[in-house]
């Protein structure tokens, strides 16, 4: 019969000699402090997912002073009791940020909207990574007024010169989008723009137009109000750019639900997804894979984005010199058949 072996918390020992480094080298990564090159930094955070080691939080935290708790807020939409953890891309950026997080032996405190000032200046945590800023933002005020280490996910509106912040490519993404339809044959690419005061429509606007102007296309841009019903909001501003005459003969949306807004008001003017017209959006749902037909997307990735954001929040919080505190992760284009074919046009020829 053979023995079994106890498990044994792995230790900081075992980490280093796994990474090929000194264990105040791995100190180091793991608390954001030191002068270490980013490519040590990740083989000694790769070392400690592979082991399975976890830091004693608490006792780093009270060595070093402080709490052990990273803040994360939820407050996109003001204190609107928005469900963000059934919408993929923030549950995705959240849970990212938690592994990130308990990778560097701190706890993540995920932050209701509906807190008061009072809650916001006194909660227990280290850090901040405050979740898509808005221009008028009085949580962002708040979190600057308790002077406590602050990042962005997402880029600033009114931008500071000492900002941190972490985001998707938006532009890239969006050409990525726009590349692929004009390589499937479209000619008249419809775009349906939310309207929201945090930087995200305006970063996707001005890539559209740029990306229209580069490639001698027409720009066709609807807006739509993003509260409080999106979905009906946009359907719409679908709906007007298919009554557009030539009509586009290929639409992006945007935002999480935006494959089903557009598939929605297609199938009202009675026109065939890919045949008639090419769909595509930028989201993280993994829904679309199942839709008919399925849609093709770009994902923002927000597990990286979350996790890039706990690196950088450690690194503030540890005046780490030396580190990019803007930060772009890049999205990644997932084709499938709402724009597999080439689109026919009106006269009956692709």
């Amino acid at each position: 019969m053979e023995g079994s072996r106890a498990w044994r918390r792995p230790t900081l020992g075992a980490v280093a000699a796994r990474a090929g480094v000194s264990t105040a080298t791995v100190s180091n990564a793991l608390n954001g402090t030191g002068r270490l090159s980013e490519v040590t930094r990740q083989r000694v955070l790769a070392a400690t997912r592979e082991l399975g080691y976890a830091p004693a939080s608490t006792a780093r935290a009270q060595a070093r002073g402080g709490t052990g708790v990273l803040g994360l807020t939820m407050t996109t939409y003001g204190d609107l009791p928005v469900p963000y953890t059934v919408i993929p891309y923030y549950a995705d950026l959240t849970l990212g940020a938690m592994a990130a997080a308990h990778e560097r032996g701190y706890l993540l405190l995920a932050m209701p909207s509906s807190m008061s000032p009072w809650m916001w200046l006194n909660t227990p945590m280290d850090g901040v990574i405050h979740v898509g800023p808005r221009a008028e933002d009085p949580v962002r005020s708040i979190l600057r007024e308790r002077g406590i280490p602050m990042i962005s996910e997402g880029r600033p509106p009114a931008p500071h010169r000492c900002d941190a912040w972490v985001d998707a490519d938006h532009e890239a993404g969006l050409r990525l989008l726009l590349d692929h339809l004009t390589e499937r044959g479209a000619l008249r690419i419809g775009l349906s723009l939310p309207l929201h005061d945090d930087a995200y429509p305006r970063l996707i606007a001005d890539a559209y137009r740029s990306w229209c102007v580069e490639h001698r296309m027409p720009s066709l841009v609807e807006e739509y109000a993003s509260l409080p019903d999106y979905f009906t909001a946009e359907q719409d501003a679908v709906s007007r750019l298919l009554r557009h005459d030539p009509r586009p003969d290929a639409v992006i949306g945007v935002y999480s639900d935006s494959g089903h807004n557009i598939l929605a008001a297609a199938r009202r003017h009675g026109l065939r997804v890919p045949r008639d017209l090419l769909v595509a959006c930028v989201s993280e749902d993994p829904d679309y894979a199942s839709t008919t037909p399925p849609v093709t997307t770009v994902s923002l990735r927000p597990d990286r984005v979350g996790a890039e954001a706990v690196d950088l929040l450690i690194a503030v919080i540890n005046a780490r010199s030396g580190v990019d505190r803007r930060r772009l992760v890049q999205p990644v284009l997932i084709p499938r058949r709402s724009t597999r074919h080439a689109v026919r046009r009106r006269n009956g020829t692709p």
